[in-house]
């Protein structure tokens, strides 16, 4: 599709044809005439139809708009009674509530592609989603949560996952059928999976199709069922993984394993498993995407004077060097020892950021020491609180 619908009134190239967005006539969104014959319109709305199909354009939310609309205007318009309404009294003399994908006129989209395509969407499957009949069905996909720690995440891991799902049946190797038989064709479907039938419309002759009853589209059946899974071709039972998390996952991320979910019925293709993350807290550590944060405490003398630390980080111990004059809220940056990029290379930052401890209460001396180099730098402070013995031999002196 190498266009999408515009504003109102803008005609915008799709494919090999010119289509206006417009909502307000019928005809108009059909692009015939009112005296279009049904032939004319039908092959106008087919055409329209593969173009705006959603399974032709699945991240145009546009185009699925305006293929409901045109299929709206095409159900009533091929109704020679609803025609007429439409023609004498406008969008209000054929009811509202029009809904093209279950509701009025052909009661489904499914029963459009019926006449128009024997059942099948013209962009592959069958109209709906449901899927080519024929064959066993895929198993389900399933879910899981995985909790890792906080170390887990940033340098990734080997985690063992417990989940009770289909498995293939042992006894019958998934096949369903006892040991010594086999599957049979299917004599309703003669193996196709689909039962047609042929009827009568004011259109003409409509082919419809459907899964057949007999084997549920799958086109054999089992004469003589596997005692052990009742010819399911599997059993319910608990299985042991081990999954690879990737480095860099955070809380949120979800990993999709393909082909482990639960196998299909009778040698069907498995579902997929979808693993979500759950990572706990660090205790010295916070994390913003891919950097680390956290937090050293330091004297007033260290920061003054400056010191060489010991820190130890997820990587190990590294030796930080705080230089003398050292401000509270300084930050230093370690590169490439924060998270692992999980759609990248390399890593993170790791950012430390510096708290000076200001002591609540010194010793006498200290604090002496304290007023002393106050007095020699010219700084004011305040006097030291007297005691109330002191107080008290200072009224009576």
């Amino acid at each position: 599709m190498s266009g999408r619908a515009g504003a109102r009134g803008e005609e915008v190239p799709l494919g090999d044809a010119t289509i206006a967005d417009v909502s307000g006539d019928y005809y108009e969104l059909l692009g015939v005439s009112r005296e279009a014959t049904p032939d004319e319109m039908k092959k106008a709305y087919r055409r329209l139809a593969r173009q705006l199909h959603p399974d032709a354009n699945p991240d145009d939310p546009e185009a699925e708009a305006h293929f409901k609309e045109v299929s709206k205007a095409y159900a009533v318009l091929s109704d020679p009674e609803k025609r007429a309404s439409y023609d004498r009294f406008g969008e209000e003399g054929v009811g509202a509530g029009f809904d093209p994908f279950g509701g009025q006129g052909f009661g489904s989209i499914n029963d459009i592609f019926d006449m128009f395509f024997g059942g099948q969407s013209p962009f592959g499957g069958s109209a709906g989603g449901r899927g080519r009949p024929g064959g066993p069905p895929r198993g389900a996909d399933q879910e899981v949560v995985a909790t890792l720690t906080f170390e887990e995440a940033v340098f990734g891991a080997e985690m063992p996952i417990s989940l009770r799902t289909a498995l293939r049946c042992e006894t019958c190797a998934g096949s369903g059928a006892a040991e010594g038989t086999s599957a049979s064709t299917c004599g309703t479907c003669s193996g196709s999976g689909q039962v047609r039938q042929v009827r009568q419309s004011i259109l003409g002759q409509m082919v419809t199709s459907g899964v057949c009853p007999e084997c549920n589209g799958q086109g054999t059946v089992i004469p003589d069922p596997c005692l052990e899974c009742s010819g399911e071709g599997r059993t319910i039972s608990d299985e042991e993984l081990e999954v690879r998390v990737p480095p860099g996952v955070n809380t949120g991320s979800t990993l999709r394993l393909t082909g482990r979910g639960a196998v299909g019925p009778r040698g069907g293709p498995p579902g997929d498993l979808y693993v979500h993350v759950q990572v706990q807290g660090h205790d010295r550590f916070q994390r913003d995407g891919d950097h680390l944060f956290s937090e050293l405490e330091i004297s007033l003398a260290q920061a003054t004077l400056g010191v060489d630390i010991d820190f130890e980080t997820l990587d190990g111990t590294e030796k930080l060097e705080i230089r003398a004059g050292t401000q509270p809220g300084e930050v230093l940056r370690l590169r490439g020892l924060g998270v692992t990029r999980l759609e990248g290379r390399g890593r993170g930052d790791l950012h430390i950021s510096l708290r000076v401890l200001v002591p609540k209460r010194l010793p006498a001396d200290q604090e002496q020491l304290i007023r002393e180099l106050a007095e020699m730098r010219g700084e004011s402070v305040k006097e030291p609180d007297e005691g109330f013995m002191s107080k008290i031999k200072s009224a009576f002196r």
